[in-house]
C-alpha cells in the first residue's frame, strides 16, 4: 500500500496546472538558449591556453605562462564589461516583449562566436568576446524573465531551477565539444560550434507566443508605457532592493567564474605534474569540467525546494558558505598537494554544487519587481556585476604574474562571499509570495 507521503507526494503532482504548448516550446526555446550561452561562456575557458598560445607571438608578445595568464585575465575581463553592458537589452524587452529580444540576443552571442574563429591576434579575439559578451549577458536576464511570467504560479519556482540547468549543460556540452572537436581540430574550431545549433533555438523563440503578464502590463499601464524603466527601478520603490540584488549577484560573479574560468588552466597543470601529456591532460581539463558541471545542474535542482522550505535568503546563505569553503580548499589547499589532481577535481565538484545558487536570482529577482520593470531589474542586476567581476579579474591576473602561481589569487576571491553573507539579511524574503503583476 502507498504511504501517506507517497499520497501526499501524488496529490501535489495531481494539482500541478498543466502546462500548454506554447509554454512548453518557449520554456525549451529559454533553455536551449541558456544552454548555448553556458557553451559559449566556457568555451573561452577550455581554449585559453591554445589560442593565446598561437595569437600572443602573432599580437608581439613571448606566449610564456605568465603572459598567457595575464592576457587571458584582460580578455575575460573584456568579456565581462561586454556582459555588464547587455542591461541594455532589459529595458528592450520591457518595451516590445520578450521573446523577440531573447532571440536577438541569442543572435549576437551566436555571430560573435563564430566570428572568434577567424582572429588573427589577441585584439581581434578580445573584440569578438566583448561583443559576444553583451549578447550573453541579456539572454540570463529575458529567459528568467519569460520563464517566471509563463509558467503558472505553481510551477514557476521550480522552473528557475530546471532553466540555470542550461547554462551549466553548456559548460558539460563545451567540455565534450573539446574532448573530441577541439582535441582533434583545435580551438577555432570549438568557436565555429557556437554558430550551429543557435538557428534552432531562435526559430523556436520567434514562434513562441508572448507572456499574458507582459500583455496585460502593456494594456493596464499605456501611460507609462514610455516612461524609462531603468529610471523606475531606482526610484523609492525599489531603490534598495535593485542594489541589494547586484551586490548579491556581483558576490556570486567574482567567486564562481573565478573558479570556473581557472579551473580548466589548473587541471591542465595538475595533470602535468602527474605526468600526463599536453593531449591527455586536455582532456582530463574535459573530464573535470563535465563533472564540475553535473554538480551545478543537481545544485540548480536542489535549491527551488530547499528556497521554498527555509526562504531564499537562508538557502543563498547556505549556497554561499559552500562556494567560499570550497573555492578556498580547491585552490588554496588541492592545487598544492604532491598528487592533488584527484582531491582537486572531488572539490570541482562541491564547488559546481553550490555554483548552482544563480538559480536562486532566477527564481528571486522576478518575485521583486512587478511586470513593467522586471526585465529591466532583472538585466540590471545580473549585468552590474560583470563590471567588479572585470576589476577583479585584472587583479587576478596582475596577482597570477606577480606571484607566478595561480592557487592562491583564486582562493582568495572566496573572501567575496563573506561580504555576501553580511548582505543577504538586507534583502526581502519573497518565500510565499505570488510574482507582481
Amino acid at each position: 500500500m502507498p504511504s501517506t507521503l507517497d499520497r501526499q507526494i501524488s496529490a501535489t503532482r495531481a494539482t500541478k496546472t498543466p502546462l500548454n504548448r506554447s509554454q512548453i516550446t518557449g520554456f525549451w526555446g529559454a533553455w536551449a538558449g541558456w544552454t548555448l550561452d553556458g557553451m559559449d561562456s566556457f568555451i573561452y575557458a577550455l581554449v585559453l591556453a591554445p589560442a593565446l598560445t598561437e595569437l600572443l607571438p602573432r599580437s608581439g608578445y613571448e606566449a610564456t605562462p605568465a603572459n598567457i595568464g595575464l592576457a587571458g585575465s584582460i580578455l575575460f575581463a573584456l568579456f565581462l564589461v561586454g556582459w555588464g553592458l547587455s542591461f541594455i537589452w532589459g529595458p528592450l524587452a520591457d518595451r516590445f516583449g520578450r521573446t523577440k529580444v531573447l532571440a536577438a540576443t541569442i543572435f549576437t552571442f551566436a555571430i560573435f562566436t563564430g566570428l572568434a574563429a577567424t582572429a588573427n591576434n589577441v585584439w581581434e579575439l578580445g573584440f569578438y568576446r566583448f561583443c559576444a559578451g553583451v549578447g550573453i549577458g541579456g539572454e540570463w536576464a529575458l529567459a528568467g524573465t519569460y520563464v517566471a511570467e509563463a509558467w503558472p504560479e505553481d510551477r514557476r519556482k521550480m522552473g528557475a531551477g530546471y532553466l540555470q540547468t542550461g547554462y551549466y549543460a553548456g559548460f558539460f556540452l563545451a567540455a565534450a565539444l573539446n574532448y573530441t572537436i577541439g582535441a582533434t581540430f583545435g580551438w577555432r574550431a570549438m568557436f565555429l560550434v557556437g554558430l550551429f545549433p543557435v538557428v534552432v533555438s531562435i526559430m523556436v523563440l520567434l514562434r513562441v507566443k508572448e507572456t499574458d503578464k507582459w500583455e496585460r502590463a502593456e494594456t493596464a499601464h499605456p501611460h507609462v508605457k514610455h516612461e524609462s524603466s531603468l529610471k523606475a527601478i531606482f526610484n523609492a520603490q525599489y531603490r534598495k532592493r535593485t542594489i541589494v540584488a547586484a551586490v548579491l549577484l556581483t558576490v556570486a560573479i567574482i567567486g564562481l567564474w573565478a573558479g570556473a574560468v581557472y579551473e580548466p588552466s589548473a587541471v591542465v597543470q595538475l595533470a602535468t605534474k602527474a605526468g600526463m601529456d599536453k593531449h591527455d591532460a586536455a582532456r582530463m581539463a574535459s573530464i573535470a569540467t563535465g563533472l564540475l558541471s553535473i554538480g551545478t545542474i543537481v545544485g540548480c535542482l536542489a535549491l527551488p525546494p530547499m528556497a521554498e522550505k527555509i526562504g531564499r535568503r537562508k538557502t543563498l546563505a547556505v549556497y554561499f558558505v559552500g562556494m567560499a569553503a570550497s573555492i578556498a580548499l580547491a585552490f588554496g589547499w588541492a592545487f598544492y598537494l604532491p598528487n592533488g589532481l584527484v582531491p582537486f577535481i572531488a572539490l570541482l565538484v562541491v564547488l559546481g554544487f553550490f555554483g548552482g545558487n544563480f538559480a536562486l536570482f532566477s527564481l528571486w529577482l522576478p518575485e521583486q519587481f512587478e511586470t513593467r520593470v522586471r526585465a529591466t531589474a532583472f538585466a540590471f542586476c545580473t549585468s552590474v556585476g560583470r563590471f567588479f567581476g572585470a576589476i577583479v579579474n585584472f587583479g587576478i591576473g596582475a596577482m597570477v604574474l606577480n606571484m607566478k602561481t595561480l592557487g592562491v589569487p583564486i582562493a582568495i576571491t572566496a573572501i567575496a562571499f563573506l561580504i555576501g553573507l553580511a548582505v543577504i539579511p538586507l534583502a526581502p524574503e519573497t518565500k510565499g509570495q505570488e510574482l507582481p503583476n
